[in-house]
């Protein structure tokens, strides 16, 4: 038998680092994020050959060992591994599984759509179809998240996990203890398809390090700097306003919104954005773009467009004379899914 996998990546419209510890802790946080059609896949492979391979072919990593029961966290493939780790010490214990995996995702790592935790659930949902672990959604988001941030020790926030498991438009709140709250919005047909066709993107290039620019947030939380601080005050305020104008279909507003969220994410780290950024924000401006932000923890990766669905053919255009990649994309109603071929 083979089993598959896949989970959608998201776009984190606003309130992003407000879902990073300790900022929730203390203040709580809350994201309004949807899930697009672009994902992360895993295939796994059970064999008799008592051997454990990973094969990340977007990646071209491949790594290979005998059947063991923990496998030493290092530079390669540590997402496939800990996960692994994780599988045999909750659920097999003392039990060593004979497979391989295959792993591929849709976007680059470090593209801001939350790949690697994406990922990570892709690969939990794969185990949980060939081992049938009792796994709701919840206990799927937060054990991804235990193992991307606590097993293997990768900085970063809480949202990408949940939105890859639920799907779809939510609006997740944060606080202490871990405490995690999915809401799942109820987006009319009309609004979802104006924003689609409101919405460009445009990698960059430049794939950034999520995690430097996390550290240098939690530093300055821990720190009481008041600009980054309040940068983060503003982030979560206008999650709330966003999503009272995604809901009634203000455009407008919700491009208002965007683009004042965009400003504060710059005070909460000084590698959010930098000359080239500043730059093609501006251009993007300049040929039709409404609001403009770096998706995910900023520096680099996808930059989110929205713009006037009547300007978006000359956006794009202009957006293709440069050297980065146009993708145009849809969202997804569906969280991770598994299947098996028998």
């Amino acid at each position: 038998m083979i089993f598959r996998s896949k989970a959608p990546l998201r776009l984190g419209f606003a309130g992003g680092g407000t879902d990073v510890s300790p900022y929730c802790d203390e203040f709580g946080g809350v994201v309004l994020n949807a899930t697009i059609d672009m994902y992360a896949y895993c295939t796994i492979e059970p064999t008799d050959e008592g051997k454990i391979i990973f094969y990340a072919s977007d990646r071209e990593e491949y790594f290979e060992c005998e059947s063991i029961d923990y496998l030493p966290i290092d530079d390669v493939l540590q997402l496939h591994k800990g996960v692994y780790n994780r599988i045999i010490k909750d659920y097999r214990v003392g039990d060593p599984l004979s497979f391989k995996m295959t792993t591929y995702s849709d976007a680059p790592a470090g593209s801001g759509l939350g790949s690697s935790s994406t990922m990570v659930v892709a690969i939990l949902k794969a185990f949980t179809e060939w081992l049938n672990l009792p796994l709701g959604e919840y206990d799927m988001a937060y054990l991804a998240y235990q193992i991307e941030r606590k097993d293997i020790g990768l900085s970063g926030g809480k949202q990408d996990q949940y939105a890859a498991t639920f799907g779809g438009f939510n609006f997740i709140e944060f606080s202490g203890n871990e405490r995690v709250l999915v809401n799942p919005l109820r987006i009319k047909n009309w609004i979802k398809n104006e924003l689609e066709s409101s919405l460009v993107l445009y990698y960059t290039g430049t794939s950034r390090d999520s995690a430097r620019i996390i550290d240098e947030q939690i530093k300055n939380t821990k720190g009481k700097d008041r600009k980054s601080i309040e940068g983060m005050h503003e982030l979560k305020a206008s999650a709330f306003e966003m999503k009272e104008c995604i809901l009634k279909g203000d455009f407008d507003g919700f491009a208002k919104c965007m683009k004042k969220g965009w400003e504060s994410k710059k005070k909460t780290a000084s590698v959010i954005s930098n000359l080239e950024i500043d730059k093609m924000y501006d251009y993007v401006i300049t040929h039709g773009g409404k609001a403009a932000k770096i998706s995910g923890a900023g520096g680099g990766g996808f930059m989110m467009i929205i713009c006037d669905p009547k300007k978006r053919f000359e956006l794009v255009k202009a957006l293709k004379e440069r050297d980065g990649i146009v993708m145009l994309t849809s969202f997804t109603e569906k969280g991770t899914e598994a299947w098996t071929l028998y």
